[in-house]
């Protein structure tokens, strides 16, 4: 996208990479990837999206360009939604959309219940709502049923020190083996490419595994909140054919959005890169619409 430029952010949670398209004074979108990727996942998504608008796309804790933590409490997804909040804090942006994929998603969640009054419109994709206890006790029962084999890869990285012992040296491989086979297509190059890079810096298998490794306290909390309503519109853009969220995940959204939209696309897990020009149109109409 024209005008787009990579900066490191200090704020007083930590140093953080951020990719910027569009002017300064735009309405701003922010963007957040999932696992186990990096703000990079936006690129073909913010080439589409009209160009009057501030799209900021950091990389979160421990994975793009953004610093490595070891403190495996600084990954619960209530502590990451606090980076991006002090980040924003940091640009002195108090008003935005925002966007969220995979644990992004989550991460997104997060930030519109910690603050619903800056948060305009929320878009989420591919992952679950994490208030949504109905759907998602449907979803869990249907993958119980299937054995859980989508899951492996997460009882993996829960392992201690496992992940950090296989990983390096086979970052390739182990993305591979999502980022081309969760997809309907060939998956991007020069976005793979990316992706091993970011991966084999220094202690990434460790943090990336981190995400996974708090999911005790993070899923203590969201039984806590569950049916806690989201206050601002909503809208739910689904790959459907994810072999981790599955569709079930999407039942039930009503319980918790007074205002909320579905949109189902022919894509699987990481819809963003297999459709971006269809997830920029709906990501626009909807911000849009005031």
């Amino acid at each position: 996208m024209a005008g787009a430029d990579n900066r490191m952010i200090e704020t007083e949670r930590g140093r953080f990479h951020v990719r910027f398209a569009g002017p300064p004074d735009g309405p701003a979108i922010v963007m957040l990837h999932g696992w186990p990727q990096s703000s990079y996942c936006w690129q073909g998504v913010a080439a589409h999206l009209p160009t009057h608008y501030r799209l900021i796309m950091p990389d979160l804790r421990g994975l793009g360009d953004s610093e490595r933590t070891l403190d495996e409490r600084a990954y619960t997804k209530q502590a990451l939604a606090a980076d991006m909040l002090g980040l924003l804090d940091a640009l002195d942006i108090q008003q935005f959309n925002l966007v969220g994929h995979d644990w992004g998603g989550a991460v997104a969640q997060e930030m519109a219940l910690a603050a619903p009054t800056r948060v305009r419109r929320l878009t989420l994709l591919n992952i679950h709502v994490l208030t949504n206890a109905r759907g998602n006790a449907e979803a869990q029962a249907r993958l119980r049923k299937s054995g859980g084999r989508s899951f492996w890869y997460q009882f993996f990285q829960t392992e201690p020190h496992l992940a950090e012992a296989m990983i390096p040296g086979n970052e390739a491989a182990w993305l591979g083996h999502f980022l081309k086979t969760w997809t309907r297509g060939p998956f991007p190059a020069d976005a793979f490419a990316e992706y091993v890079r970011c991966y084999a810096i220094a202690d990434t298998p460790a943090t990336g595994a981190a995400y996974y490794r708090c999911y005790k306290p993070d899923t203590a909390r969201w039984a806590e909140i569950a049916g806690t309503r989201f206050a601002m519109p909503g809208l739910y853009i689904y790959g459907r054919h994810d072999p981790v969220i599955i569709d079930a995940f999407t039942h039930h959204l009503d319980d918790v959005f007074d205002d909320i939209r579905l949109e189902t696309l022919d894509a699987a897990h990481f819809v963003q890169e297999e459709c971006p020009r269809e997830v920029a149109a709906l990501i626009a109409d909807f911000v849009d619409d005031n």
